[in-house]
């Protein structure tokens, strides 16, 4: 367990790149040191989903588990992963092992441990499909706990790790892939490829598509997508669509639709729209971009201007899918 003592730069540890620092950094190699931290600590990631609004006055906890165990049964795959590991190296070394399922996944910034509390997906997969359980430090009992995929009460965008506010720290993450694997082709454009698309081919295309579509972080400072995309009931849908009939959506259920967020945001004519040095993506409506300058105020700002715009003239509600972060605890828009 390394401790790093004081005005740790923020700037490189998440990649919208705010320029804030950190009172004290803990890197947690094992599942065994959680035991030995003061409780009062905030878990850091690889920054890709979170955005530090302010300079933090807690401690920062970077979860750096690794190692990746693959077992073999008649019919499936069950793998053990490190929560440090990074999420996009991990989808690569299981197709490279032949092991099939998460390459719809590809190229999702993050660690393999932010992984289930998110819930994370695309192209109509989302990770909870392959989870077999989660190990979980739990800072209330003060000791290891695992997870059942029902207890993890996975929802869209949504697990019981992101609702319980970061009582549970995940250090492992257990998978199991079927043998009988079959494509998932019929989200987007992945539609376009054809039916018998090898996972790697499927990887492929996921890469390049968004590549084309998400800024680089290293280039524009960014979070990915800022908001999730809303879920409404078919009858909002059905007065929304009277009004917009090109609105796209997708089924969630009987019940239920789901609005592409982006799409809200670009019709309201908010693409390069900008707070102080933050600012809407000029190709990409769903990520908002510090354009070099930008400071927490800034982010918030543009946020609430976005989330307000829709609210005021679709009645939607956007919520932040990013983890926003004052001095000590969440921020909320």
């Amino acid at each position: 367990m390394t401790t790093h003592s004081s005005n740790i730069s923020l700037k490189s540890l998440h990649t919208f790149q705010l320029p804030y620092k950190a009172a004290t950094m803990v890197a947690i190699t094992s599942a065994e040191q959680l035991s030995q931290l003061e409780d009062d600590y905030w878990v850091l990631g690889e920054g890709s989903n979170t955005i530090f609004t302010t300079d933090f006055i807690k401690p920062l906890v970077r979860i750096l588990i690794r190692g990746i165990e693959i077992t073999e049964t008649s019919d499936t795959y069950d793998v053990s992963v490190g929560a440090g590991e990074n999420w996009h190296r991990f989808v690569t070394t299981m197709l490279d092992q032949d092991v099939k399922g998460l390459e719809n996944l590809a190229l999702i910034p993050g660690s393999v441990g932010a992984a289930p509390v998110q819930n994370i997906g695309a192209y109509g997969i989302e990770v909870s499909r392959y989870i077999k359980s989660v190990d979980a430090w739990d800072r209330h009992e003060c000791k290891l706990v695992t997870f059942t995929k029902a207890q993890c009460a996975f929802g869209y965008r949504d697990s019981i790790f992101k609702r319980s506010q970061g009582r549970f720290v995940i250090t492992q993450v257990q998978f199991s892939f079927p043998k009988t694997w079959q494509a998932t082709l019929s989200y987007g454009a992945l539609a376009e490829l054809p039916a018998d698309a090898s996972a790697q081919q499927i990887k492929a295309e996921v890469i390049r598509i968004r590549n084309a579509k998400l800024p680089n972080p290293n280039d524009i400072p960014n979070a990915g997508s800022f908001f999730k995309n809303p879920v409404i009931s078919l009858e909002e849908f059905s007065a929304l669509q009277e009004r917009y009939p090109e609105i796209p959506s997708f089924a969630v259920d009987a019940t239920q639709v789901k609005l592409a967020a982006g799409w809200l945001i670009d019709r309201l004519g908010l693409k390069g729209f900008q707070c102080g040095g933050a600012r809407v993506h000029d190709k990409q409506a769903l990520v908002l971009t510090n354009a070099g300058s930008a400071t927490g105020a800034d982010v918030l700002a543009l946020a609430r201007t976005v989330q307000e715009r829709v609210q005021e003239h679709f009645g939607v509600t956007l919520e932040a899918e990013v983890r926003l972060l004052g001095a000590e605890e969440l921020v909320h828009l």
